[in-house]
């Protein structure tokens, strides 16, 4: 299968190695990965913020660059869901190809759950908000997570609660985000985990920042990441 990798802004400036890990997971499973160079934001943070048309303009040109692809698959449900639910309000024209989250496409398209990962480490999982509430891609992550060689999988008490970064919410609501980050690492803290491991590289940088801070030893990595991972 022919599919096209749709990067993000947060992974092609700050974390450009969920971006390396998606693509060797994908060509691991037997798919032959396109990057499209054109592609740009797809327009969520103008979206959230009230700038109607510069979104709008962002859309089409998501629309437009991947225009020929086979399927579109992002290692974000923030910005898959931006596509499916934000591009249909702003009128903008619904892309050509199915854009999925990666853990849909894993799961619902390719078939699998084990991917032929190991990652001996003990693991506790950040629903993020998008993938709960907006695509509701349910417990793929998981079923994913736990098919992974050596892993110690561990529950994160309060897991549907937000981490408290929303997107411009941090820097609008900085008070109330930062409560909300601390309750968050609180809940990552009392699970032991070695890893916090999410689908959304911005609610990564968010909490990573909380562990990052209490110094207690604890990171933070992508979902790809891990299921890219032959320990």
């Amino acid at each position: 299968m022919r599919v096209s990798l749709f990067i993000t802004c947060l992974a092609d400036t700050l974390f450009p190695q969920v971006g390396r890990a998606t693509v060797a997971l994908l060509e691991r499973l037997g798919c032959r990965v396109d990057f499209p160079e054109d592609q740009t934001c797809c327009g969520q943070m103008h979206f959230n913020s009230g700038y109607e048309e510069q979104a709008r303009r962002l859309a089409e040109r998501f629309t437009e660059v991947f225009a020929g692809a086979e399927v579109v698959v992002v290692p974000s449900a923030s910005c898959a869901g931006m596509v499916r639910e934000g591009f249909p309000h702003l009128g903008a024209p619904a892309p050509g190809p199915p854009v999925l989250e990666l853990s849909e496409f894993l799961v619902d398209r390719l078939g699998v759950e084990d991917v032929g990962a190991s990652f001996p480490h003990r693991v506790t999982y950040h629903p993020t908000c998008h993938s709960l509430r907006a695509l509701k891609v349910g417990d793929r992550p998981l079923r994913l997570l736990r098919a992974v060689r050596g892993i110690d999988l561990v529950e994160l008490p309060e897991a549907d609660q937000c981490c408290g970064f929303g997107g411009t919410f941090a820097v609008k609501n900085a008070d109330t985000s930062t409560a909300m980050l601390a309750d968050k690492v609180r809940a990552v803290l009392d699970t032991r985990a070695e890893i916090c491991a999410a689908g959304d590289a911005s609610c990564l940088m968010h909490i990573g920042g909380g562990l990052a801070r209490q110094r207690a030893g604890t990171r933070t990595l992508h979902l790809a990441e891990i299921l890219a991972a032959t320990e």
